[in-house]
């Protein structure tokens, strides 16, 4: 694909550049956490705030002129964030994205139109070396379309949600087309990085990159404290599950187990922390389920929670709880890990590399809540090395995902380079 735009200009300004020279990357994500809704993908913020101390970063980040999927139902929400911002280190531009509900495959076609005018200048000042992608639909079929459009190389991360859309036909293929052209793919676990070979990548370009945890706040605190902080009864047994109320999360199975363990005769507490997210609306079902059970002085529903207070939540309770039926990397595993509390959760995504051993959790299968009871039942009255768990958990942080991030992309830059 050729555009006004000159190709052969760009290529002469990539090869004059010394390949040790600060890289300039774009990176696309309409997951970047927004004013209207600050909690949202912040692992994706997390590893760019990292990355942005070593490289020359701006952040493309796409909001939907008629939000359909807010979960607010400000379906004009997005106007209310201004198009372009300063997240500390961070320049975010936030261009306005027209798109119909249910438009499937087609919807990552419009991104890319209402992207290249924009980006484009983009390109031609102050310049960009690189496109950094997140996830392979919307953005990553997006960020192919404008590699072909400005002669420039781009890598995806594959970060979970590729998982579900493999099994959509005409997702699946403009994913693979996409990740077939990518110079580099990231995956943050053995499992997308199977999946991406699976659709064609070529093995030698995709690299396995986990994600990392802010150790400054996930870390091992006063565990009574905690308690007292969060109104947790001193001699409670209390399991904690985050995330959405959204049913791809799984918390209806957590239910379930409670309601198990409590029809067993066994003291339990549930905090369910998580609010309406934009991957379903199942919270009225989890509330009627938990009625029915006569669970309702069992279980507590926090809404939506800020890290710090997460953390505290984690430092409190005796188990952290993963029901999810699919994952990528699940980031509140490894969070939990690092505070040193054990964790019991499903066996999907990276949680094998995350839960090496039992000295760190226990891993059940998915959509079986007596197995998930039986392992909250030995979890309970298991000895564990706290300190031991947090050691495991804290062992990566985000500025090792960035180190990792940039070597991919100073390869990418240096070939671009010499060709």
């Amino acid at each position: 694909m050729r555009t006004a735009i000159d190709d052969q200009a760009q290529a002469g300004d990539l090869r004059d550049r010394e390949p040790e020279s600060k890289v300039r990357v774009l990176s696309l994500s309409s997951e970047y956490p927004n004013p209207g809704e600050p909690l949202k993908g912040l692992f994706v913020r997390a590893r760019l705030q990292a990355l942005a101390a070593l490289v020359d970063l701006t952040v493309v980040s796409p909001l939907a002129a008629l939000d359909y999927a807010n979960p607010h139902n400000r379906i004009l929400g997005s106007f209310r964030t201004p198009k372009r911002r300063r997240d500390l280190n961070i320049q975010v531009l936030h261009i306005r994205w027209l798109y119909p509900p249910m438009g499937g495959w087609v919807n990552a076609f419009l991104l890319f139109a209402q992207l290249l005018w924009p980006v484009a200048r983009l390109w031609r000042r102050p310049g960009f070396d690189i496109i950094d992608a997140h996830f392979a639909h919307p953005e990553g079929i997006a960020a192919a379309l404008l590699s072909r459009a400005l002669a420039t190389p781009f890598m995806i991360t594959l970060r979970g949600s590729e998982l579900r859309y493999r099994r959509q036909k005409w997702k699946r293929y403009w994913m693979g087309w996409a990740i077939r052209r990518a110079d580099r793919v990231i995956a943050v676990s053995q499992g997308l990085r199977d999946l991406a070979v699976d659709l064609g990548a070529d093995p030698a370009v995709v690299k396995v990159i986990p994600n990392g945890i802010h150790a400054d706040v996930f870390h091992p605190r006063d565990r009574a404290a905690c308690r007292r902080k969060h109104g947790i009864s001193g001699v409670d047994r209390v399991i904690l599950c985050a995330g959405d109320l959204a049913q791809l999360k799984g918390h209806h199975r957590a239910i379930q187990a409670l309601k198990i363990l409590a029809d067993e005769g066994r003291s339990a507490q549930l905090l369910i922390a998580g609010g309406t997210g934009r991957s379903g609306r199942y919270a009225a079902d989890l509330r009627e389920q938990v009625a029915a059970g006569g669970l309702g002085d069992r279980v507590r529903f926090l809404g939506e929670v800020a890290q710090e207070h997460l953390a505290e939540l984690m430092c409190a309770v005796d188990i952290f709880c993963l029901a999810s039926s699919s994952e990528g990397w699940p980031n509140v595993v490894n969070e939990a890990l690092a505070c040193g509390t054990p964790v019991v959760a499903t066996d999907v995504g990276a949680v094998r590399q995350m839960i090496r051993s039992d000295r760190y959790g226990l891993i059940v299968p998915v959509d079986d809540p007596v197995a998930l009871a039986g392992a909250w039942t030995s979890a309970l009255t298991r000895d564990w090395s706290h300190e031991a768990i947090a050691a495991w958990g804290m062992a990566r942080s985000w500025q090792h995902v960035a180190a990792e991030v940039l070597e991919q992309a100073r390869e990418v830059v240096a070939g671009a380079c010499r060709r």
